[in-house]
């Protein structure tokens, strides 16, 4: 590269949402701040950057298709959709290398669904230049679904499908194709992996990702720690207009009642229960990311609140809150979790996913509290309490010993603040991946001409 600054394309579906599409905004926006051109290619652009780049779908195609497309049909695909196959017809894809003013030294995708990429060119893509492939979720490694929850399938092949509704939904149980048909893409392919947790690296050793592999590392996400941070919990509830005297939980998610990866019942009932018992306290439940009246359990008040686009927004009510309880069927990361720990707040969540990983948790019972792991850390550590997979109970347990001891609970928060800046800052995740690339730039082969692109085969 004779010492000229690197040259970074990201690859993610749109460049203003939540969850994967955030991690790559902040890493774009960093990686620009620092020094290497960096460019975000997307599916959709909400926003007027000029270094975000969009993936378009103007390449020629047959008089037929042009056709057909100008009726608003594409007679092959409708079948497709109709098979339950996925979607991969995106040609526009072939054009990433040009898609910036200068050729990217390398490229780093992170979530590839949502029907903008296709998948079809990784072969070819990871040859010219070095494709890193961050996980966000299990797509990658399934037939059809971002999230397996509890089947096994995607181990062995998929097929018979237990729930065709998963996202991202398909209408036919074709999910045994569509996974053959991605094992053999990886395994023409030269790909490198980043996952944010140790137990989605795990799955990628199980999938049929891992013969396609060059070199993997697991990279937690990471938040930006000048906007998520400790504060006056007092100032920040009269901003709010949350009452001082209540004990304040907090959970935040995407349409987060309906959201089928998150556990809203248990939530729920874990709050009911703690009402019930300290009902002489007053107890507020804000649900951040759904726009719904107010509601009663037992004398816990439920006050909704709309999805906060500004993460300053978030923070404030990650700062307001006494806890931050999570409840989920599957997580490879948590970024609301760890918000809520950089800003100081304990949390109550379930061991499911990537999540041991964020929380140095305790384990609750009726006898009280107990280390969950104590060759990784100390008791003075901890930063959260971890309860199994939809046990409103002890999810409840847990929220009531934290409310009930305050200096329990404040230590807790003074640890969490603590191991955010160590472990989840923004410039550390940055910092960990441009090491890697120039790791990976050092050691590549210089790749072959683009004369010697190999045309994408529909017949993958």
């Amino acid at each position: 590269m004779n010492d000229r600054p690197l040259r970074i394309l990201q690859v993610s579906t749109a460049d203003k949402r939540g969850g994967a599409e955030h991690a790559a905004w902040n890493l774009f926006q960093v990686y620009r701040a620092r020094g290497p051109a960096s460019w975000l290619a997307v599916g959709e652009k909400r926003g007027d950057d000029p270094d975000v780049l969009v993936i378009g779908t103007n390449i020629k195609r047959d008089l037929w298709s042009r056709f057909c497309r100008s009726l608003q049909v594409r007679p092959r695909r409708k079948v497709e959709l109709q098979l339950g196959i996925e979607d991969f017809n995106f040609p526009a894809t072939s054009g990433l290398l040009t898609l910036p003013p200068q050729r990217p030294d390398l490229i780093h995708c992170h979530n590839l669904h949502g029907d903008y990429f296709d998948l079809r060119i990784l072969p070819w893509l990871s040859h010219e230049v070095p494709v890193i492939l961050n996980l966000h979720d299990t797509w990658l490694l399934s037939g059809h679904c971002a999230y397996s929850l509890e089947c096994d399938r995607w181990k062995t092949g998929c097929g018979q499908c237990p729930d065709l509704n998963i996202y991202p939904a398909i209408k036919r149980d074709a999910t045994a194709y569509n996974w053959r048909r991605k094992r053999d893409i990886f395994a023409r392919s030269r790909l490198y992996v980043a996952t944010p947790s140790q137990w989605l690296m795990r799955q990628v050793e199980q999938s049929m990702l891992a013969p396609g592999v060059v070199e993997a590392r697991v990279i937690p996400n990471a938040i930006e720690l000048s906007v998520f941070h400790p504060a006056d919990r007092q100032a920040v509830r009269a901003a709010l207009k949350i009452p001082q005297e209540a004990k304040v939980l907090l959970f935040s998610a995407t349409v987060l009642r309906r959201n089928r990866f998150k556990d809203y019942a248990t939530l729920r009932s874990a709050v009911a229960q703690v009402a019930e018992r300290m009902y002489s306290q007053p107890i507020l439940f804000i649900a951040l990311g759904e726009n719904a009246p107010a509601e009663q359990i037992g004398q816990a008040e439920v006050r909704f609140v709309s999805y906060q686009t500004d993460s300053r927004a978030v923070a404030r009510y990650c700062q307001a809150a006494d806890i931050y309880i999570h409840a989920a069927r599957a997580e490879v990361w948590g970024l609301t979790i760890t918000e809520a720990l950089a800003c100081g707040t304990p949390v109550v969540a379930t061991a499911v996913g990537g999540i041991p990983e964020q929380v140095k948790g305790l384990d609750v019972s009726d006898s009280g509290l107990r280390n969950c792991d104590f060759d990784r850390y100390g008791m003075d550590e901890a930063t959260g309490i971890l309860v199994p997979l939809g046990d409103a109970r002890r999810m409840a347990l847990g929220i009531e010993r934290l409310l009930q001891d305050e200096p329990l609970r404040l230590r807790m928060g003074e640890n969490a603040a603590r191991d955010a800046v160590k472990r989840f800052g923004l410039q550390r995740q940055a910092d960990d991946f441009l090491r890697w690339y120039q790791e990976i730039l050092k050691c590549r082969v210089t790749p072959p001409s683009t004369r010697a692109r190999h045309a994408i085969s529909n017949s993958v």
